[in-house]
């Protein structure tokens, strides 16, 4: 099976070389990278020219990073699709190997696991951990999701539910899991090992104003796939998220 891994960028150069090195780390031969560039102003686009592990890159404006990532999806190939932001980097070389693995063995339509979130340039500072394993179609409008770097889709998912909708501004990744997962028809599987470590930073640790953002994003994409939920039930996740974190000094 050959998976097409998709990186969005935008004026990433201190950042985006180690996640083009974990890209071309991963010891899983069949494997397309593409780089959506939204026409950076710094050396990003040095890097990804210099890189022989790039396969396909684009350098445009765009309407922001769920259009970028559209524009990904439409250069894909792959049978499998992932997704690695331009902050992250895979855990260890095995990752997408195991990945494959399991969606060979099991028949998979999504595979996901977990992710942990390190301080600054440093990936074994980690300080925070995000695990998946609470995460259920029942669960949706109860504000859990797959970490999203660690969420692996066929093509055929996307090819029947479409792409990201561009005017989410934070939780556009949470519309198209309740999108897809909320019937439950997927045959999905939850691989209970780390597979993506994020640097601390971006939009989804950017504070409380991001999180007020966010979560009146999940509300909506709720109601907009007739999920019943509310904003105590979205907002009862936090106390659980807190015991499932990992803090390491």
């Amino acid at each position: 099976m050959k998976i097409s891994i998709i990186t969005v960028t935008f004026n990433s150069s201190q950042t985006l070389a180690d996640t083009i090195r974990s890209v071309a780390e991963q010891d899983y031969p069949n494997v397309e990278y593409i780089v959506v560039d939204g026409q950076s102003t710094d050396t990003t686009l040095d890097l990804i020219h210099s890189s022989a592990r790039v396969n396909q890159c684009i350098s445009e404006p765009d309407k922001g990073i769920y259009d970028a990532m559209n524009k990904g999806l439409k250069m894909a190939t792959g049978d499998v699709i992932g997704f690695l932001h331009s902050d992250d980097v895979y855990a260890n070389a095995q990752v997408l190997s195991s990945v494959i693995s399991k969606f060979e063995e099991l028949q998979l339509d999504a595979l996901y696991g977990d992710i942990v979130y390190f301080q600054s340039n440093d990936p074994t500072n980690v300080v925070r951990k995000y695990r998946s394993h609470r995460f259920a179609p029942n669960m949706i409008g109860w504000g859990w999701m797959p970490a999203h770097p660690s969420l692996f889709l066929k093509r055929s998912v996307y090819d029947e539910f479409g792409l990201f909708k561009t005017d989410y501004t934070i939780a556009g990744d949470y519309e198209y899991v309740a999108r897809i997962f909320h019937a439950n028809l997927l045959k999905y599987h939850y691989l209970p090992e780390v597979l993506v470590k994020m640097r601390m930073g971006g939009v989804s640790t950017g504070g409380i104003r991001n999180s007020i953002v966010l979560n009146k994003e999940v509300l909506r994409a709720c109601r907009e796939n007739s999920i019943s939920t509310n904003w105590f039930k979205i907002l009862s996740k936090y106390p659980a998220k807190l015991v499932d974190s990992v803090f390491q000094g």
